[in-house]
């Protein structure tokens, strides 16, 4: 008896949001079950109100009118909602902290994240998403920013890193971000903290 009125909260709670948003179970458990929130996505979806994007992996879908297509899903929101739904830590790595810190206008092949997690990789409409299991001294007690600003260093690698990118890291960062930089990431790889360094406090070490 409950169900409709489970699916009739999942449904509203999807409508409220934007489109474009991806979605797992572990996002509804407050209103029901895993169990429940997988029959009632799979119901949404045979309505057409969301899209399935991989196993257990859904979207709100965004159309392009110019194009007259549904728009893919955004890499990183579908590599954010896995995160949740096993319940990982993960930080964008390699070609794709660059992109999303605007270091690099180059679409990743591949959109690679370090975890805590295993390892796992995804495709879906030609766009492929890595999950590397790492150290935890690269993402434990880092903030979002702090391990994202590790991972484009470490990307980059200390002989190309030059005052440009010194710069747009330090526009990147609020004044908060660069407080909790220094104090986080004092126990990474030193040459990274050294940079760090210039990026939040502004001056060559």
């Amino acid at each position: 008896m409950g169900r409709p009125n489970y699916l009739s909260e999942i449904k509203q709670n999807i409508l409220a949001s934007e489109n474009g948003t991806v979605f797992v179970a572990v996002d509804f458990v407050n209103v029901t079950d895993k169990k429940t929130v997988n029959m009632s996505l799979m119901r949404l979806e045979e309505e057409g109100l969301i899209l399935r994007i991989i196993r257990g992996v859904y979207y709100k879908a965004e159309y392009n009118e110019f194009l007259q297509e549904y728009v893919v899903p955004d890499p990183d929101k579908v590599a954010r909602a896995l995160a949740r739904n096993f319940g990982w830590t993960i930080v964008p790595c390699g070609d794709t902290a660059l992109n999303i810190l605007g270091l690099s206008t180059q679409v990743p092949a591949t959109w690679s994240y370090v975890s805590d997690g295993t390892y796992k990789e995804y495709t879906y409409d030609n766009t492929t998403i890595k999950f590397k299991r790492t150290t935890n001294k690269e993402i434990s007690k880092l903030s979002y920013k702090t391990a994202l600003i590790v991972q484009a260093l470490k990307a980059l690698g200390k002989d190309n890193i030059d005052d440009t990118i010194i710069n747009k890291l330090k526009n990147n960062l609020t004044a908060e971000e660069k407080t909790a930089a220094l104090l986080e990431a004092k126990a990474v790889t030193s040459w990274i903290y050294e940079f760090i360094k210039q990026i939040c406090k502004g001056d060559k070490q």
